[in-house]
């Protein structure tokens, strides 16, 4: 056999030992993400809240407790995650909403939202329901990729 050949099986079977590697990790990680689903939903409360302001910062400048940053891992510290001000009762609190129903919190209006801890995971409109965000037009390869 020649040395391209050689080379060619080689790099054929580490991609597959890669491949095994990133199958069993996968399946690793979907069942963390099943269990810490099953605890924000064992912990949640349906809240009344006054929605004041919300943005994506990053966790240092957002205005979370020391313990939240202490238990991030280092190198999500510095990524910006999805933050609502917001007065819930007489308290002012900073919250961290869920990524897909961000763009649906209003701002300045009051709603009824599920909370778990600090985490935002539901927002139901108080007054009639919540306006959807006009849809981003596609772009000319997101439209290729979609056929």
């Amino acid at each position: 056999m020649s040395k391209v050949t050689i080379i060619l099986l080689v790099i054929l079977i580490v991609l597959i030992i890669a491949c095994v590697v990133l199958y069993f990790l996968g399946k690793k990680a979907e069942k963390k993400q099943a269990e810490q689903q099953e605890q924000l939903a064992a912990a949640a409360q349906t809240v009344s809240m006054l929605i004041i302001d919300k943005g994506k910062l990053r966790l240092k400048d957002a205005g979370f407790p020391p313990v939240v940053l202490e238990n991030t891992p280092k190198y999500l510290r510095r990524s910006k995650v999805p933050v609502v001000k917001a007065k819930v009762g007489p308290r002012v609190m900073t919250l961290m909403c869920d990524a897909e129903i961000f763009p649906i919190v209003p701002v300045k209006k009051e709603v009824k939202a599920t909370v778990s801890g600090i985490y935002i995971t539901a927002v139901r409109g108080l007054r009639g329901p919540l306006e959807t965000p006009p849809k981003k037009k596609k772009g000319f390869f997101a439209r290729l990729t979609g056929k």
